[in-house]
């Protein structure tokens, strides 16, 4: 036990004219204060007897060069992107992931077992009404959470049922229906839903088509990367050949301008941007349906943006920002026409640029 001189500060309430002694007892810091006598007035000092509570451990010092390590849904990203799944089916399967995680209270899914594997699809199915189909895809997403991220090989992950999925009739319009819902259609969304109905194209398909994918001469589109990540043919309507043509003349004239303002870029697939520097500018790469505004490639701007994709039929989008590099220039790129006006937030560190709403390609 030592001793030690407190001044006036640490006595809180008392009387000038105090001459006994003041017992309490207070915290500070890791000392507790036992007691405290005032020796004269307010500008006197007070004999303090201080003792220990209790030896606490120190902080470990920080490692030089240790990097965290990473997250469980960056893993499960990497996962995902090493076995090239795709873009909506990342995104599926790391919402459904964390729908699992905050399910449980955000605990440890390793430290989880099947009954509350069980009770999260039962609770899909039983509270939210969801379809066979989105359940299968829950289940899906959890499977390869603890086989291929998590590295769990555990016997009750193979007795898990599958919820049978009903057969549905789909449903079809008539000729005359389709020339009803055409002729309430002008400019380029009627074009591109002609495309969609004559050629049998999805939709994401028809907005990142290219101008190289459109053969005039073979009545013939090729869709590249499609459902799967798989290439077919298909047949281009007689019909609209001579629509299309003169919509590619106005493309052309809007990327003609582009060029002479120093943009006219667009995201390339895979790494071929790295391969062939300059085909982002090039004519055949192109899109067909080309947004009106253009946006800046947050892979130059190394520096938050925000990227605006929308249809040249509808109203601009009222957030569009960006932030310019110091040092190196920014990309200006057209993206693809998406199904509706939205406005996607695009990281600082990534090194992709935008296609379309909901889609990305690496």
């Amino acid at each position: 036990m030592s001793l030690m001189l407190a001044s006036s500060p640490l006595i809180t309430r008392f009387a000038s004219s105090m001459a006994r002694a003041v017992v309490f007892e207070r915290t500070v810091g890791f000392f507790r204060v036992d007691s405290l006598r005032q020796a004269g007035g307010l500008g006197g000092a007070c004999l303090v007897c201080e003792d220990p509570l209790e030896s606490r451990p120190p902080f470990p010092a920080p490692v030089a060069g240790a990097t965290p390590p990473p997250r469980l849904s960056e893993r499960a990203r990497e996962a995902m992107r090493l076995r090239h799944f795709s873009p909506r089916t990342e995104e599926a399967y790391l919402g459904w992931m964390r729908r699992y995680h905050e399910f449980h209270g955000r605990r440890d899914p390793a430290a989880l077992g099947a009954e509350h594997l069980t009770a999260f699809l039962n609770a899909l199915a039983t509270r939210r009404h969801v379809e066979a189909s989105t359940q299968n895809q829950a289940l899906a997403a959890l499977l390869f959470l603890y086989r291929e991220v998590l590295g769990i090989e555990l016997p009750w992950l193979d007795d898990l049922v599958h919820a049978k999925t009903p057969a549905r009739l789909p449903v079809v319009l008539t000729r005359d229906e389709v020339r009803a819902v055409l002729a309430r259609m002008d400019g380029e969304p009627r074009l591109m839903a002609t495309l969609l109905y004559a050629s049998g194209l999805r939709l994401l398909e028809c907005c990142r088509l290219r101008v190289k994918d459109v053969d005039f001469g073979q009545n013939q589109i090729t869709v590249r990367r499609g459902k799967g990540d798989k290439d077919r043919a298909t047949m281009l309507p007689v019909s609209i050949k001579s629509e299309l043509a003169t919509h590619l003349e106005r493309v052309r004239a809007q990327h003609e301008r582009d060029l002479a303002s120093g943009a006219g870029w667009v995201e390339l697939p895979g790494a071929l941007a790295k391969k062939l520097p300059s085909a982002g500018r090039e004519w055949p790469w192109q899109w067909v349906f080309p947004a009106t505004r253009a946006y800046v490639e947050p892979e130059r701007a190394r520096s938050a943006a925000t990227t605006c994709t929308r249809p040249s039929s509808s109203t601009p989008c009222a957030a569009r920002s960006s932030r310019r590099a110091s040092r190196s220039a920014p990309r200006a790129t057209r993206s693809a026409i998406p199904s509706r006006p939205t406005c996607s937030k695009a990281a600082a560190t990534s090194a992709r640029s935008r296609s379309c709403s909901g889609t990305r390609t690496s």
